[in-house]
């Protein structure tokens, strides 16, 4: 890789005409070391890179950061690059991209320490507690395990020969003890990245998301560096078991963002706002009186759910079970994923409630044969002479209609 392959790679999320615009709206205010600027090149010598940079005076970066392996400048007369703000001499601007890669050498180590410019190392052997990083010239650095990365690396040595960009937390001895930290720059990039990410979502976005972990109460999902939460309620229309069922690490969505906690960094998420709501063509589907095939989703101590289709649950209530006969609990006559047929009775759909009543010829025959065995009981109980049993029956029918 190339010393501008390299630099192009850690300014590819960095927008360079924005950096420009920034440099040029701040042409009164003095730079910070360390400060990062976008620059235009106006001339390039045997030394030398110039710089315009949106204040009195040019800037100069040291023409070797722009050297490939042949020896030849990768840039030109007109292109905008990113930099580093150095330090400032007799109205002259140092600048840099990066520190300590390739021929620019360990002299400016300390001005990067300073100014807290990125340095360029080269992992080359594991010791004590890290690892021994050789930064540009002869200089070598420490950086401890905990600082090489975001997380543990499981195989340590799998890091030696790689070409890195740290940034110096110790400075000492004149530069012979040197402690360095990858870590830094990581948490620093994910940070600014987090930043524009937040400043670019509103409450109601539908946007992509990669499903990253599964959990009993939902599923977290991450939405171009930020991540957010599926509750298990927001999956689907219907009543979800195991979030498991439905999806699987890695798996590519299109999610609604429901809420955003700043102050608590929380993201609340819906698959479910996604797909089209069951409920919009109930009132069509299922009209009062109309009769329905449906298996039954669950048992409660008050009634049997019944699902009609996908997202659409009707209650058949415990009295109207049992064939006309007093029932402990809706499993004396339904167990769960049975099929039954409904009949809907009444449809509320500002509630999102449809009320069934078992059907079917089979129900009806039982319901049927339950009134007449109890009217049998009845006549057969009752003081002779007190009538037929079409006489007890018109009896019966007159007290209910009263």
């Amino acid at each position: 890789m190339t010393d501008n392959d390299h630099f192009e790679e850690e300014n590819e999320n960095e927008s360079f005409a924005e950096l420009f615009n920034q440099s040029q709206n701040k042409q009164s205010r003095w730079l910070d070391p360390g400060q990062k600027v976008a620059g235009r090149v106006l001339k390039v010598t045997a030394e030398w890179l110039f710089l315009d940079i949106g204040q009195k005076g040019e800037g100069v970066v040291d023409r070797k950061e722009f050297l490939d392996l042949d020896g030849n400048v990768t840039v030109k007369e007109g292109d905008t690059i990113a930099a580093y703000f150095l330090s400032s001499s007799h109205g002259e601007m140092r600048f840099t991209t990066r520190i300590g890669g390739g021929a620019s050498g360990s002299s400016q180590l300390e001005e990067a320490w300073r100014a807290g410019v990125p340095v360029e190392g080269l992992v080359e052997k594991e010791i004590k507690g890290g690892y021994e990083v050789k930064l540009g010239g002869t200089a070598r650095a420490f950086c401890p395990y905990s600082q090489i990365a975001m997380r543990r690396v499981e195989n340590p040595e799998s890091l030696i020969g790689a070409r890195l960009t740290f940034q110096i937390s110790d400075y000492g001895e004149k530069g012979r003890n040197i402690v360095v930290s990858r870590r830094a720059l990581l948490e620093e990039e994910q940070r600014l990245l987090k930043d524009e990410a937040q400043a670019g979502i509103r409450e109601g976005m539908t946007v992509a998301g990669k499903v990253t972990s599964l959990q009993d109460f939902g599923a977290f999902v991450d939405i171009g560096g930020l991540e957010g939460l599926i509750p298990i309620s927001e999956i689907g229309w219907t009543r979800i078991k195991d979030v498991k069922d439905v999806l699987t690490v890695g798996q590519q969505l299109q999610v609604v963002i429901k809420t955003i906690d700043r102050e608590k960094d929380r993201i609340s998420l819906s698959l479910k706002d996604t797909l089209a709501d069951p409920w919009e063509q109930v009132a069509e589907m299922y009209p009062e009186g109309s009769f329905h095939t449906g298996k039954v989703a669950r048992l409660d101590s008050f009634g049997a759910f019944v699902t009609l289709a996908s997202g659409v649950d009707g209650l058949v209530h415990i009295s109207k079970m049992g064939a006309g006969k007093r029932i402990n609990h809706p499993r004396d006559v339904l167990k769960e994923e049975e099929t039954v047929e409904v009949k809907v009775e009444s449809v509320d759909l500002a509630n999102r409630r449809l009320s069934l009543a078992l059907a079917g010829p089979a129900r009806v025959a039982e319901e049927e044969e339950a009134t007449m065995a109890e009217f049998r009981k009845q006549a057969e109980e009752a003081p002779k002479g007190i009538g037929t049993l079409g006489e007890l029956m018109m009896a019966r029918a007159k007290r209910n209609n009263r």
